[in-house]
């Protein structure tokens, strides 16, 4: 699984495409487009299955993903509220077995539905 940026996904705020203002990124990102959007929400909801079952967030079960992902991944989340930092710096402290590892593979086999980037607009990192 490739990570599946949050941006409404995982808060469970994320709506389609053409409902965000026209300067959101969203609003022309792959991923909030028909038919990505809909798999995108989707492989959330089953995330959100896994994570309930855990008795953690939906961010929680992600950011505990990246660190069973191996010593040299460390993941970066952005908040805005000082609980959000709490909640993710607590998934540090969850253990995913291989059977969870498993199903999340399954969900999401080859990350989120949809590139990251719109065309022409891949950043160019120096």
């Amino acid at each position: 699984m490739r990570p599946l940026q949050g941006r409404g996904f995982l808060t469970g705020s994320a709506k389609p495409a053409a409902e965000y203002d026209e300067d959101d990124m969203r609003r022309t990102d792959p991923r909030w487009q028909p038919g990505n959007f809909d798999k995108n929400l989707d492989a959330v909801n089953r995330l959100t299955e896994i994570a309930r079952y855990k008795g953690i967030s939906v961010s929680q079960l992600a950011l505990a993903w990246l660190l069973a992902q191996g010593d040299d991944i460390v993941p970066i989340p952005g908040s805005r509220r000082q609980e959000r930092v709490a909640e993710n710096a607590g998934a540090a402290d969850i253990a995913l077995t291989a059977a969870d590892l498993a199903a999340i593979e399954q969900i999401l086999p080859h990350g989120g539905f949809g590139e990251r980037y719109a065309n022409g607009a891949t950043p160019v990192w120096i």
